[in-house]
């Protein structure tokens, strides 16, 4: 007992660090009237001190997902009866749009593989456009995949996509839907008061919901389970009370310091050239996703800034926390990023194992024919083949 109280106390010290410098840069962005203050203010801040004060510096995944069950609690207050029901009618284009933007993924994976000279399975496993821990462990189980190319690779995408969305979001091509809706959004304040006292039934229910889902695998728990808890309850009758802004921001500054600590600059070799891909990939990527989310429009009348936001392969909190805020529609933008994220935890897995597979074996059947036609070896000759192959 006497040795925890000291790594507790050590803990809390680097913890309570951690959330100064973040309210530090959210304090600085809200100062420069940069977008979603919250939530790109803590990343950028952790980002840099976390790689300056190595083992002075902490922030527990508890954090994180508490601000994931709080942004899951406000996916499920838009998904209302109507809302669903809207949802329903979109469901033929988010299957084009997530078949599009994987096959966008794969011929990027092919053109950053043949610029990087890396396989064809890291390359194909970094441009996944979502699911960043699915992928990871899929990285880890997959035999010859390069981790620490994969985990480069994604998490440059997740904050490529997170510091750009809002900048895209609030530039002259969305801005004036977004400057508006942002406005309305900060006017309509709601007080503490008005969580009492059906914020007593939900916020269990949310926790205990996330706390199962984590328990059953459920992909991105924290975050689904108390979206679909409050979307049921809400369902049948009992009033869901909206959050005051304090509540959000808090979940967007615990999201954006835990983001901001993944990537780790040191561990990384050839760094100019694995940061340049990297930012290339992510670059193509978020082009890419811009030119869908145009095709989208005019397939669907919904606004421009709802359009990116749903197709942006970044993560579903993220893009939650960014549509709350503008006003653009969350319940589409969820319904999208929620297709994509079931289809890239369910099916991506077993399709990528199944192609690596039919590789492998051509690689293996390359590799036999290519000793058809040689001369036998002398036998010293083959015991020496047979131990550069070991």
């Amino acid at each position: 007992m006497e040795t925890e109280k000291p790594l507790k106390s050590g803990l809390w010290l680097r913890t309570g660090t951690a959330l100064l410098i973040s309210l530090a840069g959210a304090g600085l962005f809200h100062l420069l009237s940069l977008p979603v203050p919250w939530l790109l203010g803590p990343m950028t801040a952790s980002l840099i001190a976390s790689n300056l004060l190595k083992g002075r510096y902490a922030w527990p995944s508890k954090i994180r997902n508490g601000g994931m069950i709080i942004v899951g609690y406000t996916i499920g207050l838009a998904m209302t009866g109507e809302a669903l029901r809207h949802m329903g009618t979109q469901v033929p284009y988010m299957i084009l749009m997530t078949f599009l933007l994987l096959l966008l993924c794969a011929g990027i994976a092919y053109m950053i593989g043949r610029l990087s000279g890396a396989d064809f399975k890291t390359s194909l496993l970094s441009s996944v456009p979502g699911g960043l821990s699915q992928v990871l462990i899929l990285a880890e189980e997959t035999k010859g995949a390069d981790l620490t190319l994969v985990t480069v690779n994604q998490v440059m995408r997740l904050l490529l996509i997170i510091v750009l969305i809002p900048l895209l979001i609030h530039s002259p091509l969305f801005g004036q839907h977004a400057n508006e809706a942002a406005q309305v959004t900060a006017s309509a304040k709601v007080p503490w008061s008005g969580l009492f006292p059906n914020i007593l039934v939900y916020a269990p229910l949310c926790i205990g919901l996330a706390i199962l889902g984590k328990k059953v695998r459920f992909p991105t728990a924290f975050l689904l389970g108390p979206a679909f808890g409050t979307a049921l309850l809400q369902a049948s009758g009992f009033h869901a009370p909206p959050l005051p802004i304090g509540l959000t921001d808090a979940a967007q500054l615990a999201i954006g310091t835990y983001v901001g600590m993944l990537l780790k600059p040191a561990q990384i070799q050839h760094k100019v050239r694995t940061f340049s891909l990297a930012l290339l990939s992510g670059t193509l990527l978020l082009v890419g996703s811009i030119g869908l989310s145009i095709l989208l429009t005019e397939l669907e009348p919904i606004s421009a800034a709802t359009s990116l936001l749903s197709l942006a392969p970044g993560g579903m909190d993220q893009m939650g926390i960014i549509a709350h805020s503008i006003g653009a529609d969350l319940s589409i933008v969820s319904g999208y990023q929620l297709f994509r994220t079931f289809f890239i935890f369910f099916a991506i897995p077993p399709l990528l194992r199944m192609l690596f597979r039919y590789t492998d074996r051509r690689e293996q059947g390359a590799g036999a024919n290519a000793h058809i036609g040689k001369k036998p070896l002398p036998l010293r000759d083959r015991a020496d083949e047979r131990d550069w192959d070991d």
